[in-house]
This record gives structure tokens, sequence and C-alpha cells, in this order.
């Protein structure tokens, strides 16, 4: 029987801040497929995420199909928007949530695995970054800044990420990222900038596939995931509308769930997908291949 099997795999999942979003999920699919799972925190968040796994609020959701609870082998702080300790604000590495984690930078993180693994021991990396601090906004009324910082965080971390955790990846490896549909149809309340921050991280990935595919003999794929109501999505404030939208009018009309997300994500790390690299796939029920909403008239029921 054909399985996924990625057992003495590690895995680095980016992004995990809750056992809701599409990182999470991931996370444990990596692990049903027997990966050892690794995460990266935003500081901020770091310090809520660890008090509720230790206090055992996460349970639940940790629980693996065998009755095992999913363990974390490391959870490293990180801040994508920062490449090196030096390109962070002296007031936010002295900051309390900052300052006793050491280098949250993403070379920090490199540096970190290749002290407690080595290198060529990173397996699997996942990007599941994402950030506009004005994404409530119309692109119209989006500043400089808050355009900027969607792209640096959602899109050039990827880069920077390939760049500094290639050299701790094994030959074979797979990267994975997280986009959405924005990048090439108008999503009316998605601004910010984070249309063009997806429309880069998709162009990135199809070069990044080449290059790190040379250098490092890494894969990079990104997945296209249909909308969710996780929380990082409530701050457009119109998920909900979109959720129902693509329900009512993809070619399968049913909602989509994160560990669907999670399963493609898991079979996209695995040797199974091993010629695949460059490639956005589409998980959303078939969404992205309509061009017209359905109408009250619209019926695919076989006639008499």
């Amino acid at each position: 029987m054909l399985s996924i099997d990625l057992r003495n795999k590690r895995a680095l999942v980016a992004g995990v801040a809750d056992d809701v979003g599409f990182g999470f999920a991931i996370a444990k699919s990596l692990a049903e497929a027997g990966a050892s799972v690794s995460l990266g925190v935003w500081p901020p968040a770091l310090g809520i995420f660890e008090t509720v796994l230790r206090r055992g609020k996460l349970d639940a959701s940790r629980r693996l199909s065998d009755g095992r609870l999913l363990e974390f082998e490391r959870i490293f702080p990180l801040d994508a928007a920062f490449d090196t300790l030096e390109d962070a604000p002296e007031d936010l590495r002295t900051s309390r949530r900052y300052a006793e984690r050491g280098d949250f930078t993403i070379q920090g993180l490199s540096d970190r695995w290749r002290a407690e693994f080595g290198a060529g021991t990173l397996d699997v990396v996942v990007h599941s970054l994402a950030n506009g601090p004005e994404v409530a906004k119309l692109l119209l009324d989006t500043s400089r800044k808050g355009y900027l910082a969607a792209l640096g965080v959602s899109s050039y971390s990827l880069t920077s990420m390939v760049a500094r955790l290639g050299p701790v990846m094994s030959r074979g490896g797979s990267v994975l990222s997280l986009t959405y549909m924005a990048s090439e149809r108008v999503i009316p309340g998605y601004g910010g900038g984070m249309n063009s921050a997806k429309a880069a991280l998709e162009s990135d990935t199809r070069f990044l596939a080449l290059q790190a595919g040379r250098r490092f003999g890494l894969r990079v794929n990104t997945i296209s995931a249909g909308p969710v109501a996780t929380r990082a999505a409530s701050v457009t404030g119109m998920i909900d509308e979109v959720v129902e939208y693509c329900e009512k009018n993809a070619p399968l009309p049913e909602r989509l769930e994160t560990q669907e997300v999670a399963n493609v994500a898991t079979f996209l790390a695995s040797p199974l997908a091993s010629g695949i690299t460059g490639t956005t796939v589409y998980v959303d029920k078939g969404f992205h291949a309509m061009g017209k909403a359905l109408g009250p008239a619209d019926t695919f029921e076989p006639r008499a």
C-alpha cells in the first residue's frame, strides 16, 4: 500500500501561533506521517503559545490518530521581518517580548538549527507567514510603509529563509509556502498590498525552484489555499462572506478544511512529490477554475 512516510525526517513550520490556522494543521499532518516537527513562532505570540501549550489547552487539537499528542521537537522565536539581528531596531531588541528570546531573526534561526542539529538535517520547511499591517485598507489608501511591510514579511521572507536555511537542509528537501488567489484575481477587501505580496510569493517560488534546486538540491512549491475563517484571516473583516461565496460557486460546493490543505502540504513534502517543483498547487475546491458566479438558473442535473 502506497503511503506517505516521513519517518526520520525533520520539519520546520514557520508561522504557527494557535491551533486553528494552516500552519498548525500542516505541522500535525507532517507529524502523522512520522516527521519530527519544530516551530518558528513570532516572539510577541510565543509567550501565550507556550503557556496554553503547557497548560494543556491545546491537547485536544494535538491528539494524533494513534492517540499520541503532537510534540514539538523545538520551538524557536522567529520574526521574519528581520534577516539578521543588526536589522532589528534596538528598542525592539530590548523590549520585553524580545529581549529574553536571543536571536529571533531568520539568520538566528538558521544558526540555532545548525548548533542543535547540524548541517543537512532539515528536510522540510513550511513558510506559513503573512502580515499586512494595513490589510483592511484599500490599495489606494495603503501607505508605502504598510505596502513594503506586507511584501517584506509575506514574500521576501521566503527568499531569505531559503537562502539562510538552504545550507542546513538535506538535498532533496522540500520548501513550501501558502498563497492565495488574490495574487491573480481581485478580492475586494483584501488590501494593504497583500495581493502584491502573494503575487510576488508565487513568482519567487518559480525563481527559487531553479536557483535553490541547483544550489541546494531543494524543491520549492506553494499552495494556493481557498479561504478559511482562521484568526489571521479575520483581520480582513470579510472572511465569512468570502468563504460563503466560494462555497456556493466552487465546482465542489463545500467549505474547505485546513486539514485538506495540510494533507496536500504533506504530500508535497514527501518523496512521492519528488518530481514537483516551481508549482502553485490549488487547494480550493476548484474555485480558481471559475470565471463566473453561478446563478439561480444554473443547473447540472441530468436531463430527462
